[in-house]
């Protein structure tokens, strides 16, 4: 935060952000953005007689006061200049973080202070003995766009402005720091993609169909060109148009000649080609808003598109086959629920499962993605991806309501009308299935099925990790070296003795895993005490890891692999 001050009457507390803008309360635990607000008091600098940060910024809030202030790591104080009282230092630190930009007392009290640093707003009644964050609900995050998903039990990322990028791991509540290539290499490119081209390049996407790498690079005056494994960079039928940004691309990953253009500036925000450029076609229409397009993502198999706009969050159906017609597209608005703020990202998460949205000062918000109930699909229920099952595996079926499903005139045991076991007797490597649906349709779809398809449970984005000697779930994702995990997975085969499909597995004499189960923490294998159906569930297994006595810090990465087959990697945090 860079600046706060109180208004006349001191009834309303402004604060205003790095990135200017400004927001006011009048409850002192609620933020609004001000629309008029009034203009900061000026500040005097004055030269102390003695300095106790000689990086600190000193003034006066009044001219007819002796009183000084000082910001810089710490919030100081003095009635004279000479003599000093730190108001926020506790032993070597501050107890609400460093880096001080702005005070500010109120009219009303002058032991009521307010202060802005690196770390938010934070006030005192009592003259700086106690303080209390204000930043509850403070729309601050400048999200710019989203680098990662929380998918498969790793951390959501992002990239803000001022502080670069930021993750927040499996289970944690803060957003963190962290370090990562992505943004400079992505910087990187655009430099050297601005110099072959002679143009200021906004955006680029890129993709392969397994033989040919093609690149799309769009500039800040609207043009796109494209690029085949690359050779000289070659124009689009885009014109430059006055006022246009190409802000993003999103290339079909199937199909590179597939592309999406999301624009800002006047006219069409939204615009396709299938033929890699040749033409393109504005996809708006009345029910998408005349506002800035800031990012573009779609789901080719269902044909969803999204588009994150100035004005909130939209979707529309739209066939990708060549020559299909836009005409007069529905657009259907996300953002109801939706704090009212600029949507600056939008992604879904390599599944297709979730949907993401960055919103400008609020954060990132996911919700399930609506195109999923466009058609019927066959997932892991441990992490909603489309893959293999294997004997005893857990399916999920998403996109419609299923009375029953069966193969070869056998029934499997169903669940909510969405989940289902496979038999421990299936043999792969496809099992036809016949699935009836709520409206009394049968719908036939094949299921892969291999000897093993380990995957942990990572419900929310959040592996399914519980302590072995308490039976809790990890707190916050934080493990202690020496402790016992406990992992819950889906897909690991086989078992003996034999068990049956739908049978809830018991606590004692509970069935073990025929494949060879290892753990792996960052590469490194760990003991496996135990890999077995998980006692009191149906479909579940349980592996117990040992985490070494003496252990590296901080995130690492965990998996299980069952007869080599590798599951899906989860972070955890190693604390002392």
């Amino acid at each position: 935060m860079d600046k706060v001050w109180y208004a006349g009457d001191g009834a309303t507390l402004y604060a205003r952000t790095a990135t200017g803008k400004v927001y006011e309360t009048q409850d002192f635990e609620t933020w609004k953005a001000a629309v008029e607000p009034p203009r900061p008091p000026a500040t005097l600098s004055r030269e102390p007689v003695r300095k106790p940060d000689l990086n600190a910024a000193y003034f006066a809030l009044n001219p007819d006061s002796p009183q000084l202030w000082g910001v810089g790591q710490q919030l100081y104080r003095s009635e004279d200049g000479a003599s000093w009282e730190t108001l926020t230092a506790y032993k070597s630190g501050s107890v609400v973080g460093g880096g001080f930009h702005s005070v500010a007392i109120s009219p009303n009290d002058p032991n009521q202070l307010a202060v802005a640093n690196d770390s938010g707003v934070w006030r005192t009644m009592d003259g700086g003995l106690t303080w209390a964050g204000m930043n509850q609900g403070l729309p601050n995050l400048a999200v710019q766009r989203i680098l990662a998903t929380p998918s498969s039990g790793h951390a959501a990322q992002i990239l803000t402005q001022p502080f670069g990028a930021l993750q927040l791991l499996p289970g944690a509540q803060v957003w963190q720091r962290f370090r990562t290539i992505q943004p400079s290499t992505d910087a990187l490119r655009k430099s050297v993609y601005s110099s072959q081209l002679n143009a200021e390049i906004s955006s680029f996407a890129e993709a392969t169909d397994g033989r040919t790498v093609t690149v799309y690079a769009g500039s800040s005056d609207g043009r796109i060109w494209r690029s085949d494994d690359g050779a000289p960079f070659g124009a689009t039928q885009i014109e430059a148009l006055p006022g246009h940004r190409v802000e993003k691309l999103w290339v079909d990953p199937l199909n590179p000649k597939v592309v999406l253009a999301a624009f800002s500036g006047e006219g069409a925000h939204v615009q396709r080609t299938f033929n890699g450029g040749g033409f393109w076609e504005p996809l708006d229409s009345p029910s998408l808003p005349t506002a800035a397009a800031n990012a573009v993502t779609a789901d080719p198999a269902s044909g969803a598109i999204y588009v994150a706009t100035d004005k909130g969050v939209y979707w529309t159906h739209f066939t990708f086959e060549n020559g299909a017609r836009a005409d007069n597209l529905t657009w259907v608005n996300l953002s109801a629920n939706l704090p009212p703020a600029k949507a600056t990202d939008v992604v879904l998460d390599p599944a297709g499962v979730q949907l993401y949205v960055a919103l400008d000062g609020y954060g990132v918000y996911g919700a399930p993605s609506p195109h999923r109930s466009l058609s019927l699909r066959l997932v892991d229920p441990a992490d909603q991806t489309a893959r293999a099952a294997a004997p005893g595996s857990l399916v999920s079926v998403v996109g419609q309501t299923v009375n029953s499903v069966s193969s070869g005139g056998t029934p499997y045991k169903l669940w909510n009308n969405s989940q289902f076991q496979v038999p421990f007797e299936a043999l792969g490597p496809t099992v036809s299935l016949a699935l009836q649906t709520a409206s009394g349709s049968t719908l036939t779809r094949d299921l892969q099925v291999q000897a093993v398809s380990p995957v942990i449970f990572v419900p929310g984005g959040v592996p399914f990790i519980l302590d072995a000697d308490s039976g809790l779930p990890l707190e916050g994702n934080l493990a202690h070296p020496g402790q016992r995990l406990q992992l819950m997975m889906n897909g690991l085969g086989k078992v003996r003795p034999d068990w049956q499909a739908g049978v809830i597995a018991p606590s004692a004499n509970t069935p073990e895993v025929v494949a060879k189960v290892q753990a792996f923490l960052d590469g490194n294998e760990v003991p496996v005490s135990r890999a077995i159906l998980a006692p009191g569930y149906v479909g579940m297994y349980l592996v117990e890891v040992q985490l070494p006595v003496i252990s590296n810090y901080g995130a690492m990465e965990l998996h299980i692999a069952a007869d080599g087959k590798e599951s899906n990697h989860v972070q955890i945090a190693i604390a002392q």
